[in-house]
C-alpha cells in the first residue's frame, strides 16, 4: 500500500497570516497529485487554540494561525475538493510541527493493512512541518522508502526550502 500525507494545505499558510507565493504556485500540483494517487491519503492540519500566543510555539512565531474554526485553519479550497474525491482519506488535527497520531496511525496500517510500501509526503512548510513528519515518519518505519516531492512542497523561504530537502536527504528520505 502506497501512503501520501499532505501536510498542512491550509489558508493561513497560503494566502493567510503566514502565506507565500511559493505557497500559492504549488496548490494546483497538490490537488492534482491528490487526485491521481493510489492508495491511502492523509491531510494533516497545524491546529492551535486562542492561547497561541502564550504557547511554547507561540512565543518563538508570535504571529497567530491556523486556530481551530477559523478560516485561515481550513484546508484550501482547491486541495480540500480534490481530498473529498478520495473514498477514505484521513484528516488529522496536529498541534505542533511533527504529529505522533499520524506516526502511529501509518504504523498501525501498516500492521493491520499493510504493508506500507512507500511513503510521500507534500505540503506546507518544507522547512518545518513537511521536514518534521519526513523524518518522524522514517522513525516509526525505517524501512519503508520515505519521499518529499520537492515540487509539492513550499518553505518559508525559497532558501529555508532548499536546505530543508538537503537535510532530509541527509537522513535518507528521498527527494523527487
Amino acid at each position: 500500500m502506497k501512503v501520501l500525507v499532505a501536510v498542512d494545505m491550509q489558508n493561513d499558510f497560503i494566502d493567510g497570516a503566514l502565506g507565500t507565493k511559493e505557497a500559492e504556485a504549488i496548490v494546483p500540483g497538490v490537488a492534482e497529485k491528490i487526485r491521481a494517487f493510489d492508495g491511502k491519503v492523509i491531510a494533516t492540519r497545524d491546529t492551535h487554540g486562542e492561547h497561541y500566543l502564550e504557547s511554547e510555539e507561540g512565543k518563538h512565531l508570535p504571529v497567530v494561525h491556523c486556530v481551530k474554526g477559523t478560516e485561515g485553519w481550513e484546508i484550501c479550497g482547491e486541495v480540500e475538493e480534490a481530498l473529498r474525491g478520495k473514498p477514505g482519506y484521513l484528516t488529522i488535527d496536529k498541534p505542533s510541527f511533527g504529529s505522533v497520531e499520524l506516526g502511529e496511525y501509518v504504523k498501525r496500517l501498516d500492521e493491520t493493512e499493510g504493508p506500507v510500501a512507500e511513503i510521500t509526503l507534500i505540503g506546507l512548510c518544507t522547512d518545518i512541518c513537511v521536514i518534521s513528519n519526513a523524518l518522524l515518519l522514517k522513525s516509526y518505519l525505517p524501512e519503508v522508502p520515505v519521499r518529499v516531492d520537492a515540487s509539492c512542497c513550499a518553505g518559508v523561504t525559497p532558501q529555508s526550502h532548499a536546505q530543508a530537502l538537503e537535510a532530509m536527504k541527509m537522513c535518507q528520505v528521498e527527494i523527487v
